[in-house]
């Protein structure tokens, strides 16, 4: 069975902590990805204002109110073309690494960016530089992860560094790091130029088979792409994805993992679980 999640700040605005965590568990959600700035409007999380009491604080409120953190958001730009950038982007990171366990959360989760200032898409995130640079931050990450016994988990993108699952596997070798593990947005590696249903499959086997022991949540979204090869995200059900080969591969080797759905409302929650249930059954 899917263990289903939501990301947090589709639940609503952002709130007061005590009552946003209590508003989304009151709606009978248990999983969740938590980016705080997008969820908790009265704590300031800018670098440097971290601390095991406020780390305290927050896994209190998950607690007693019965939420499990999945992935703790902290989407950074670690190929940023500008080394002061970068560094605090990973300085960011590391941060969030470091009271990750005392917020109780599985891991801190980012996607691996683009090789531009702006983040706008550029060919130059598929050069060697990119890729480089890319290898020198999670360097740094990883040392952090390792010495806190934290992992953190690295999705890829059709755009981003990672954009193949060819690259995420390169990637994971190259790095060698036991806390490297990977959430698997299947609708993030289909291009607008292969949306066909076989190279969908052909995707989705290749993740399993290069490191499907290294997925650990998943995200489950749909969506469509307009003229300039923008994604926007669908109801589940009527966009371009087809979840069918991931869920009957999720369902032979990671029958509990947590499918966190992304893009969802309160009110349809629970028939987007129900969509993905259906599909996962058959």
């Amino acid at each position: 069975m899917l263990q289903f999640g939501m990301r947090a700040h589709d639940f609503s605005g952002a709130k007061p902590a005590a009552m946003f965590v209590k508003d989304i568990s009151e709606a009978g959600i248990r999983h969740v990805q938590l980016a705080f700035e997008k969820s908790f409007s009265d704590i300031d999380f800018r670098t440097g204002n971290y601390s095991a009491g406020l780390g305290n604080y927050i896994a209190q409120l998950m607690n007693q109110n019965q939420l499990h953190c999945a992935v703790l958001g902290c989407y950074i730009n670690p190929v940023v073309p500008d080394e002061a950038l970068r560094q605090k982007e990973v300085a960011r990171f590391v941060e969030r690494l470091r009271y990750a366990k005392h917020m109780g959360a599985d891991m801190v989760g980012t996607e691996t960016g683009r090789y531009s200032i702006d983040f706008a898409p550029t060919p130059a995130t598929d050069s060697s530089e990119c890729y480089k640079t890319l290898l020198k931050s999670f360097s740094e990450i990883c040392t952090c992860a390792q010495s806190l016994g934290v992992v953190v988990g690295v999705e890829g993108v059709f755009d981003h560094t990672l954009s193949t699952p060819q690259k995420m596997k390169q990637f994971l070798d190259d790095l060698a790091s036991p806390n490297i593990e990977v959430i698997l947005d299947f609708a993030n590696l289909i291009s607008p130029d292969h949306t066909d249903a076989e190279t969908q499959q052909k995707i989705a086997e290749q993740a399993f088979e290069l490191y499907g022991d290294r997925i650990s949540v998943l995200h489950l979204k749909d969506c469509v792409f307009d003229d300039a090869g923008v994604q926007k995200c669908v109801q589940p059900g009527q966009g371009l994805i087809r979840p069918q080969t991931v869920l009957k591969l999720v369902k032979q080797s990671k029958p509990y993992i947590i499918g966190l759905i992304e893009e969802s409302t309160p009110a349809r929650f629970a028939s987007d679980c129900n969509f993905y249930t259906q599909l996962y059954n058959q």
